[in-house]
């Protein structure tokens, strides 16, 4: 059978009899027969259809509904990615020495120090969501964006730090690079 039945379509088939389709599964058509009660049949079963009901148009596979929880997740969760740190840095300090003699030195690992760059950037991509998803009209969003996109500018500074390239800040963007 090439056509995908609607619920609501009318079918028999040899051991169950008549009945009626009322859900579609990712495994095939859940039928509720006269005779022998619900069962599930993949959707290439042999039955005989005695009505067909075109199915709703609106029918998403568990695929496409798994695919649209993952992008909302990603967009709306304040969770951290995991980014490493370039090999070279790891197991480093950051040293500040004040330029005044009569003032201590301040030491901090690398990877701390690293780890709060990565948490400013996160919610800073947060922010720029929850931007985009408000009801400001468009040109309050692209002013604000402009801005978010300059501080990302003045953390490139920060870059030698991350492993890879592509988790790096990046400012605005010229032609070459779109």
């Amino acid at each position: 059978m090439n056509t995908l039945l609607g619920i609501g379509s009318r079918i028999r088939h040899d051991a169950f009899g008549d009945g009626v389709v009322i859900n579609l599964k990712a495994s095939g058509y859940t039928i509720t027969f006269i005779e022998t009660g619900v069962k599930i049949l993949k959707f290439d079963a042999p039955l005989t259809i005695l009505e067909a009901l075109e199915p709703d148009s609106d029918l998403v596979s568990l695929f496409d509904v798994e695919q649209s929880l993952t992008r909302i997740l990603q967009r709306w969760v304040d969770q951290t990615e995991l980014v490493p740190l370039g090999d070279k840095w790891k197991g480093g300090k950051l040293i500040l020495k004040p330029g005044r003699a009569d003032l201590s030195t301040k030491e901090m690992p690398i990877d701390a120090f690293f780890h709060k760059i990565v948490m400013v950037r996160d919610r800073l991509r947060v922010l720029e969501q929850r931007i985009n998803a408000s009801p400001l009209d468009d040109e309050e969003k692209i002013n604000i964006q402009q801005y978010i996109t300059r501080i990302y500018g003045s953390l490139t500074s920060f870059n030698l730090l991350f492993k890879n390239q592509q988790q790096q800040f990046a400012g605005e963007k010229t032609m070459a690079d779109v």
